[in-house]
């Protein structure tokens, strides 16, 4: 656990052009300290199979960073959070290595499903602020999600950005495009619920 929260920290050297050093990141960087109580709280959840301590402990983070990730939650390494406030990473989510997300950020359910029910995320993926991602969706690797996008059951391919409300795709691996974004083939532990 220690590596995977140096590489917390060197990411926040890396992204924040306000961080001055590595105390300033350790001490003063807010969703950092959420990154890590998060840690703790994964650890403690899914590690140790104490879900209710797992559970208190990001309780606590979320009431002091105003960041919520449930400790269910599978984050990859060096995971940054610019800002924080109103970010929200739901139960099943599972964000790769290296991902960059803003503030207002939520990756969460649509209710119709059960088993793998959030966002899916790969390495390398970029999340602008108050973009809203729903459902078990795939973002593929260096996929890039603008600020205010609201992508529902879409799959969001690798080295794609996508943009607007709903979200369309407008460059492929550096190439402007104008596409539908394709519908979300749930994966498996995703089953659909019967809603009364």
């Amino acid at each position: 656990m220690i590596g995977i929260a140096l590489d917390d920290i060197r990411a926040v050297r890396r992204n924040d052009p306000a961080s001055t050093g590595w105390l300033d990141a350790v001490l003063c960087h807010t969703p950092l300290h959420a990154i890590l109580l998060y840690r703790v709280a994964h650890w403690l959840h899914a590690g140790l199979g104490l879900r209710l301590l797992g559970r208190l402990v990001s309780v606590w983070a979320r009431f002091w960073t105003g960041v919520e990730i449930h400790p269910g939650a599978r984050i990859g390494r060096g995971f940054f959070i610019d800002h924080g406030a109103g970010v929200v990473i739901g139960a099943t989510a599972v964000v790769g290595d290296h991902c960059v997300m803003f503030h207002n950020v939520t990756l969460g359910g649509t209710g119709k499903y059960d088993g793998q029910r959030h966002p899916v995320v790969g390495d390398h993926v970029f999340i602008g602020t108050n973009a809203i991602l729903l459902g078990p969706i795939q973002v593929g690797d260096r996929a890039k999600v603008g600020a205010n996008a609201f992508v529902i059951n879409r799959d969001v391919p690798p080295g794609a950005t996508v943009v607007g409300t709903p979200a369309r795709i407008v460059k492929i691996d550096g190439e402007r495009v104008d596409d539908d974004l394709p519908r979300t083939c749930p994966p498996a532990g995703a089953v659909a619920v019967e809603l009364a």
